[in-house]
């Protein structure tokens, strides 16, 4: 030991040695807590309901989820103490609590940032860019016309949200200089991954790049792919072959590499609520499972080819049940099957949900992602992908990618999120929604199977039919605002210009592909390469000759064509599809509706406050009617009241108002209504008049009479109230 390190050593056992005298001869007085008396249930009911002053306890106290599932103002052990973790430990038994020991500690999560330019040589620039910045993982986003297997000269968006592929060199463009064999690869890659699969190994042992270092996902997920567009390109009989085929090469040749990807945005795209999702989702998985098997594989060879990503929702609590009940679950099957310890393991990569995003107010988005990788994150995830704050409206720039970058590296590196294995492991409020979840799972992932397995349920209707209803169920509550969108419904900013979408020139995106592909295509020797494709239908889809096709020079849709069986293509299974929504989508299009107006008439839906008595008196009530009429961006005129209902009438009646609401107090409606509301009618007979608040029953009747035609209150509807107003300006038919 060098003389420095052994002073040091000496110096911190001195130390050591200080802090233990210190220990011992410190005492310190018991401080009696007599005086404090712990207070019953029924002591702490007691008081909530003297507070709620008249509200319902049951109502107010208690909180419904679209899961079925009713939050309890509070938990207590005496009611968890059998669920409690006591004698399971992470990464142990069913994986209840994670599926590692030792948590983040040895390995963080895998930081996953989407990288989708179109040129695939500026896709690449981002995709090192991503890792010297923080990132963990290389995520490819193809475009969608790649995803089809179509090449760039064969659509009219090459680049529509990706990045656009269509030949071996723009593959060695994308992976060049990547260090593979320290950061795993994603690609999702549509209905079959073989096309892009055989491509990136053809590129990488055309570089003299070890294969058998390649890791992550590059993966397939025909299942989704048909819920998404209704109909794929070839039943999945045959997709299922290609899928094996990719896995059995991957088995023998990647073995760190998955080629089937269980992604639930279908379903939670389209409104579902948590146990839909993950229920249809282990269903999918399930019938990923029977397929591959019954082609050959093994139990353990299917489990570790399939990899799951989940949507993070809005609900936090809910986020981190959900992922902590869907692994002993998938356990539980795996283990049915007989599959061994290994293979119970659920690999599960998440995202923020596009579901809960806004077009106005983007920068709020900011704040919903974090909150979505928090409670994954909590719930145990293995890597996450935050998009870009403003993703629903175009791709990210650099400082949007960096926020989403950032925010995953801070909860790492400074909130200390690494640090706790299991965090949320017995919270009686967490564990006993856990058991709720898991329970609920069960039951619907139970009657799908009990269907015959999604692909039978899905063409009976009965996913879409029960995610359509809980979509309708979300549009209503939003309508009503007992659900809250920041920016969308509450809350609106009037002041705000919104976000450039910087649209893709796709004219300039297509020359610009098409001039790379041609240029390639002009060296590839005709004759070989159609040679290699033949084989590829000799073999029926052979991995090693779709790779061999890809090194001739074929391109993604040539190796699709010589991949596709036109009897195959004739039996495409084909369903009624699930819808992609937000749930801010109809207020957005309402709002666009009345900018759009007022762009091209110079003029708005004009909303007159009759705001009666001093300020203490109206503006509780003109505060609440103009956030709730702003949210359709009319324009709403205020004042500091009138004296009298004759000078209220006669300012309406100059303001030239298309509509207008009368402000004050329950106690005083009953004097000022039956004498105004005549007087609006008669100052502005075109216009819709409004009271602010809830009539009671016993004057509603008068209230009516004297010309009152609806009524602003948290009870109202705010979207059929403000699309009227929108119909009567003439915005809409």
């Amino acid at each position: 030991m060098s003389e420095e390190k052994s002073g040091q050593a000496a110096g911190d056992l001195d130390l050591q040695a200080l802090l233990k005298k210190s220990h011992q001869e410190t005492s310190f007085p018991d401080v009696p807590l007599d005086e404090f008396e712990p207070p019953t249930y029924e002591e702490w009911k007691e008081a909530c309901i003297a507070l709620l002053k008249g509200a319902p306890f049951d109502k107010k106290m208690y909180t419904k989820t679209y899961e079925g599932i009713t939050f309890s103002p509070m938990y207590f052990r005496a009611d968890t103490d059998s669920i409690l973790p006591k004698k399971s430990f992470p990464g142990l038994d069913d994986y209840l609590r994670g599926a590692k020991p030792n948590g983040y500690i040895e390995a963080p999560w895998g930081i996953a940032q989407s990288c989708d330019e179109t040129m695939p040589k500026e896709n690449n620039e981002l995709l090192k860019h991503e890792i010297d910045r923080g990132s963990t993982i290389y995520n490819i986003r193809l475009d969608r016309a790649t995803l089809s297997c179509v090449d760039a000269g064969q659509t009219d968006k090459p680049g529509d949200d990706g990045c656009s592929i269509t030949t071996l060199q723009d593959v060695h463009d994308l992976l060049d200089g990547l260090k593979l064999d320290t950061y795993p690869l994603y690609i999702y890659a549509g209905e079959s991954a073989l096309p892009v699969f055989a491509m990136v190994i053809a590129a990488l042992k055309a570089s003299g790049r070890d294969i058998g270092a390649l890791r992550g996902i590059i993966a397939a997920n025909p299942v989704g792919e048909l819920v998404a567009r209704g109909k794929n390109s070839q039943s999945l009989d045959k997709l299922y072959d290609e899928a094996y085929e990719c896995g059995k090469w991957a088995i023998k040749n990647t073995p760190q590499l998955r080629t089937l990807f269980v992604k639930s945005d279908v379903f939670s795209n389209g409104g579902a609520n948590d146990i839909q999702e993950i229920a249809y989702s282990l269903s999918v998985a399930v019938d990923y499972l029977r397929a591959m098997m019954e082609r050959g594989m093994t139990v353990d060879e299917a489990a570790g080819q399939i990899a799951f990503e989940f949507s993070m929702g809005a609900n936090f609590f809910m986020q981190i049940a959900k992922l902590r009940a869907v692994r002993p679950i998938w356990a539980q099957i795996v283990e049915a099957f007989g599959g061994n310890e290994d293979s119970r393991k659920m690999y599960i990569h998440a995202r923020p949900s596009r579901f809960f995003k806004t077009v106005y107010d983007p920068y709020v988005n900011m704040l919903r992602n974090t909150s979505e990788i928090f409670s994954g994150v909590v719930g145990g995830l293995d890597s996450f992908e935050n998009p870009p704050f403003d993703e629903v409206i175009r791709k990210g720039d650099e400082f949007s990618r960096r926020i989403a970058r950032n925010v995953q590296i801070m909860l790492q590196e400074e909130f200390g999120l690494l640090q706790p294995i299991d965090p949320a492991g017995g919270s009686w409020a967490v564990e006993t929604l856990t058991k709720q979840v898991k329970e609920k799972l069960w039951a619907e992932f139970q009657t799908v199977e009990g269907k015959g397995g999604i692909v039978a349920a899905l063409k009976e209707g009965y996913p879409q039919e029960q995610i359509a209803g809980i979509l309708a169920d979300r549009f209503k509550k939003l309508e009503l605002r007992r659900d809250r969108i920041v920016g969308s419904n509450m809350y609106p900013n009037m002041t705000e210009v919104r976000l450039d979408p910087r649209p893709e020139d796709f004219g300039e995106n297509k020359k610009l592909r098409c001039e790379a592909v041609s240029a390639y295509i002009n060296d590839v020797d005709v004759q070989y390469r159609d040679e290699a494709l033949s084989k590829i239908k000799e073999t029926k889809g052979s991995m090693d000759c779709v790779i061999s096709a890809a090194k001739a020079g074929a391109t993604v849709s040539e190796l699709k064509q010589a991949l596709t069986c036109p009897k195959c293509a004739e039996a495409a299974e084909e369903i009624e599809k699930i819808g992609v929504h937000r749930w801010s989508e109809r207020y957005e299009a309402l709002r666009m509706v009345t900018e759009a107006y007022k762009e091209k008439h110079d003029d708005n839906v004009r909303i007159f406050l009759a705001n009666m008595g001093p300020i203490p008196q109206h503006k509780a009530r003109a505060d609440f009617t103009t956030g709730f009429l702003q949210v359709g961006a009319f324009e709403v005129m205020g004042n500091n009241g009138f004296k009298t209902v004759e000078e209220a009438a006669a300012a309406a009646k100059e303001s030239g108002a298309d509509a207008v609401v009368i402000c004050s107090t329950d106690a005083t409606y009953p004097e000022i209504v039956p004498a105004l509301a005549p007087m609006l009618h008669e100052a502005l007979p075109q216009a819709t008049v409004f009271l602010a608040g809830e009539a009671p029953k016993d004057l509603k009747e008068t209230y009516d009479a004297a010309g009152i035609n609806s009524y602003i209150s948290v009870r109202a509807n705010c979207y059929e109230i403000l699309q009227a107003l929108q119909k009567k300006k003439g915005m809409i038919e």
